[in-house]
């Protein structure tokens, strides 16, 4: 969890892999390094930047992390795995004994899988690999199976690659989904907020009202913003605002269409509304955050 707030630079570089401002031709889906490969490099700093279409993981299995995500420091020690969505900004400094793996998959083989996988990526996460040591010596497995699938490659190499890939992921999803905060009512407070977390996945389009959400996990909406405050910090209605506006960078930024045609896709039926409530949840207009984005 984060620890403190901190300032992001003005200009954030954006990367296909650390350093690499672009993708080759026939670039794979699925990269997998060690952390010490870019890291040493940099003398174990890697500065905030973001990745244009491309989803990370950072498994840290030994030695300490700090890392700047979207702002915010987290301050973690291995075994742990981080998640980063494509649009944040993120950076790390790591100490010199630090071991593990940087696992980074392209958004085009995650953006037609099923739900199961978005409870990682809706917001940053940190999972504690340390509760679930079979688990763990599993994805080390597939990780260390990844490395070597990608260093000689064979007959069936991308298909190898995303099926290594998906299984680690798979995993993951099972420890955050073992690693749930038992409340007194014999339901798991993380599995509620997982499962919320997936409707607002599938919904926010229609920009559901936290009684709705509610209904469909068959809780109070009280409780709902109560879980939220107590495992995010936010409330439903944030969350769910977030993640709206997390898909409009994204058209803003990726999506050659005008403001209003992106208004209508996520659900207004007033674009000029629209403009509105992004500035005040951004501080700048569409049209000035293509702009920057675009700059």
């Amino acid at each position: 969890m984060p620890t403190a707030s901190t300032s992001l630079p003005a200009d954030i570089p954006t990367f296909a892999l650390y350093g690499e401002p672009t993708r080759g031709a026939n670039a794979e889906g699925v990269h997998v390094e060690l952390i010490e490969t870019r890291s040493r490099q940099h003398d174990w700093h890697i500065d905030t930047h973001i990745h244009a279409g491309l989803f990370q993981v950072l498994f840290l299995l030994a030695g300490q992390v700090r890392a700047n995500i979207d702002g915010e420091l987290w301050e973690c020690e291995g075994p742990v795995a981080l998640t980063i969505h494509p649009s944040l900004p993120h950076g790390f400094d790591f100490s010199r004994e630090a071991q593990g793996y940087v696992l980074t998959i392209d958004q085009k083989l995650l953006f037609d899988e099923s739900d199961l996988f978005s409870t990682l990526f809706v917001q940053p996460l940190a999972v504690d690999l340390g509760s679930a040591p079979d688990m763990r010596a599993r994805i080390e497995a597939l990780l260390q199976n990844l490395v070597l699938e990608s260093s000689w490659p064979r007959h069936g190499h991308a298909l190898m690659l995303d099926w290594l890939a998906r299984s680690v992921l798979l995993m993951l999803v099972r420890v955050q989904a073992e690693s749930r905060i038992v409340d007194s009512s014999g339901r798991g407070d993380f599995e509620l907020f997982s499962r919320f977390r997936v409707e607002v996945e599938r919904r926010y389009k229609e920009q559901w009202q936290v009684g709705q959400y509610a209904r469909v996990l068959r809780i109070s909406p009280t409780r709902l913003n109560r879980l939220c405050l107590k495992l995010a910090g936010k409330s439903a209605f944030n969350i769910a605002q977030e993640r709206l506006m997390l898909e409009a960078c994204r058209k803003l930024t990726y999506v050659p269409a005008g403001v209003a045609s992106i208004a209508y896709e996520l659900g207004f039926q007033d674009p000029a509304y629209f403009s509105r409530l992004f500035k005040k949840l951004m501080g700048v207009s569409p049209k000035e955050f293509r702009l920057q984005s675009q700059a």
